[in-house]
Parts: C-alpha cells; sequence; structure tokens
C-alpha cells in the first residue's frame, strides 16, 4: 500500500495534521470556539474554488482566504458584541456563497467534490511541500504563541491587564487555524474538518487530566483516527473524510464508555471496602 507516492504523501500529511491539529483543536474548545472551526472550514471550499478557477494550488489559495475569514471575525467582534454568533452567519455566507458562485459558474476544469470528502489520492508532491511549509510556520508560531494564548484561553480579562495584546495575539491565532485547515483539505475534506478539530480535543477531555496530558492524549486520539482512517479508506475505496470522522466519533463514544465503567467499578469498591 505505501510502495504507492500518493499513498506516502497523504502519510506524511496525516502525520503533521494529527499532531497540529489538536494542538489548534484545544484551544478552540477551551475557549468555546469549536463553531468558528467549523464556520471557517466551510469558508475553505471558497479558497479551493478561487484557486481552481484561476489556476493556483487550492491549498495555499485556501489558506488565504480562511486566514482572510478569519481576521474578519476577530474584526467584526467589535461591531457584533452582544450578538457574535451573527459573525459566523456573515462569514459562513461570505465564504459558502462565494464556492458555490464559482462552482456553479461551469468554469472550474477540475471536480471540487473531491474537496469536500477528501481524496488521498489528490495529495500531490507540491501540496506535501505546501503542507510541509506551513505546519513548520505553524509549529514556531505555536511554540511561540503557547503561554499567551493559555493566559488568554482561561481569563482574557486578566491576561489584557497584564499587557498580553490580547487582539493581536487573536489574529494570529486565526492565521494558526486558517493553517491547520487549509492543511486538512485534501485528506478528510471540508465537510468534517471541523469535527476533526475538535473530536479527539473532546476524546481527551473524558479523561479528566491537566492541560499538557489533555493535549497529549488529543494527539494520539488523532493519529489514530486520521491513520487508521486513511488506511481502512485505501483498502475500502471510500473517501477518507467521513470515515475518518465516524472513527473520531466512535473513539469519543469508547472513551466515554471507559471512563463510566471505571468510575462505576470505583463506586462499587468504595461501597465493598468494609
Amino acid at each position: 500500500m505505501f510502495q504507492y507516492q500518493f499513498m506516502q504523501n497523504a502519510l506524511v500529511a496525516s502525520l503533521i495534521i494529527g499532531i497540529l491539529s489538536p494542538g489548534i483543536g484545544i484551544f478552540l474548545v477551551l475557549r468555546r470556539q469549536a463553531m468558528i472551526g467549523d464556520t471557517l472550514s466551510h469558508a475553505s471550499l471558497a479558497g479551493v474554488t478561487l484557486g481552481l478557477l484561476t489556476g493556483h494550488n487550492p491549498v495555499l489559495t485556501a489558506f488565504l482566504f480562511t486566514a482572510v475569514s478569519g481576521a474578519l471575525i476577530e474584526y467584526l467582534r467589535l461591531t457584533f458584541r452582544r450578538y457574535s454568533e451573527l459573525i459566523l452567519a456573515v462569514v459562513l455566507a461570505l465564504g459558502v456563497g462565494t464556492a458555490i458562485t464559482v462552482i456553479s459558474s461551469g468554469q472550474l476544469s477540475v471536480n471540487a467534490e473531491q474537496f469536500l470528502f477528501g481524496s488521498i489520492l489528490t495529495v500531490s508532491r507540491l501540496d506535501l511541500y505546501i503542507i510541509i511549509g506551513l505546519a513548520v510556520i505553524s509549529f514556531l508560531m505555536l511554540g511561540f504563541l503557547y503561554n499567551q494564548l493559555i493566559y488568554i484561553t482561561y481569563d482574557a480579562d486578566a491576561a489584557k491587564i497584564a499587557g498580553v495584546r490580547v487582539r493581536l495575539i487573536n489574529y494570529a491565532f486565526s492565521v494558526l487555524v486558517a493553517s491547520v485547515i487549509s492543511m486538512m483539505i485534501r485528506i478528510v475534506g471540508v465537510m468534517v474538518i471541523g469535527s476533526m478539530l475538535t473530536l479527539p480535543v473532546a476524546a481527551a477531555m473524558q479523561l479528566g487530566k491537566g492541560f499538557r496530558k489533555t493535549l497529549f492524549w488529543s494527539v494520539i486520539f488523532s493519529l489514530i483516527e486520521l491513520i487508521l482512517g486513511l488506511i481502512l479508506s485505501f483498502y475500502l475505496n471510500i473517501a477518507p473524510g467521513g470515515f475518518t470522522a465516524l472513527l473520531a466519533v466512535a473513539v469519543l463514544l469508547i472513551v466515554m464508555a471507559v471512563m463510566r465503567v471505571q468510575t462505576a467499578l470505583a463506586r462499587y469498591r468504595a461501597r465493598s471496602t468494609p
């Protein structure tokens, strides 16, 4: 299976995504911004279609459009302070409206469906180089902003008083989210990117550990889901995106079940102890 070039490309991309996406997703979940990730993932389809229309690499144009959309969300927070959900509706309308308009124009020479559901056949060597480049930049940014992001995540007001440039950090974080989303498009597809950012984190949170251990287990779950989804989708001849999302849901349910059994056993032993 891995003697094929496209599978090697897809495997490397999956390993990068599996490590990086929980690093972004955990902040989205803890900041209660999971829907922002979902909104930006759908908005990325506009970047893909614009890239296909203009003859540029769709991964790169998806990153650019998603980064602009993320910055727009941060900018609109000033206008819609009380109605933050309206911001997501505006950006979603912009992204999806652009994508549908371009697709329905009949000007695309490539079928955009593969970007909706993911395809291991479409990860070219150029895409892999772009993904690696974005990953290097993202890891450096995440490492540089790590402490500030934790501070803002748990208490944004206190961080602002302490001198942290909260608004600037939020803009930078939007670029990070855009980078990860654009990397995931080829493998998992636009439709399930949001779930892959958050479900591994949700599973890890069931373990009741601290921040670092939750991040560690999020990465483990993410890698398991992506690599297993990649391998099984190859043999089953199905799109990896939807199947990987199902695996993520299955892992979450299994972890929840195991934790409930452990809790029940602990209570039983506590009652049985004289």
